[in-house]
């Protein structure tokens, strides 16, 4: 074969193998970030749709997010939420039952004063995962909880887990800026 041919041959063969490489390198470090970003709810997507498939819907997640008009609370709305939060959680004993509705309700106030959108749970789940990894579980099963007592299934202690649930949403959404931990993998 031609010398000249042969290194041609070699220079593709080379380009190529760097290309993929490259392109093996850039889906690992963007499958670490995700990993990073999103904690459990990576593994949860992976999971869930397979993971091929988990990094593109993670990613729609953070494209849509980005799409939405987030904003830090106010320190007067802060202080709001804050009080009327102690109001549910002081009748919790009282009345379980009120008390984690109107849980569920603050939760879903201060979500929309953030910028959330109000859809239905799972895009509310989906959308409050690429911010809040951590705490995004506690939602779902605050939520399963509600589902369950709605249907006659729930223990005043299954009710009291829900509250804690939603108080652990509630405590990051409310977070003044910079304060807010990042989630761990």
């Amino acid at each position: 074969m031609d010398p000249k041919i042969e290194a041609i041959v070699a220079v593709v063969l080379v380009v190529v193998a760097v290309v993929v490489i490259g392109m093996v390198v850039a889906r690992q470090r963007r499958k670490a970030k995700l990993r990073q970003d999103f904690g459990p709810e990576y593994e949860r997507a992976v999971k869930e749709v397979g993971p091929q498939r988990a990094d593109t819907v993670l990613l729609a997640r953070e494209k849509r997010v980005a799409g939405f008009s987030l904003r830090e609370l106010t320190a007067d709305e802060r202080q709001s939420f804050t009080n009327d939060w102690r109001m549910v959680q002081s009748r919790f004993v009282d009345d379980p039952v009120a008390s984690v509705a109107e849980a569920d309700a603050l939760v879903d106030r201060l979500m929309a004063a953030r910028g959330y959108p109000m859809s239905e749970f799972e895009q509310r789940v989906a959308d409050i995962s690429v911010g809040h990894a951590t705490v995004v579980d506690n939602y779902r099963a605050a939520h399963a909880i509600a589902m369950r007592h709605k249907a006659g299934e729930a223990t005043t202690e299954d009710l009291r887990n829900a509250f804690n649930h939603y108080r652990a949403l509630f405590n990051e959404l409310l977070q003044e800026p910079g304060t807010r931990k990042k989630a761990v993998a």
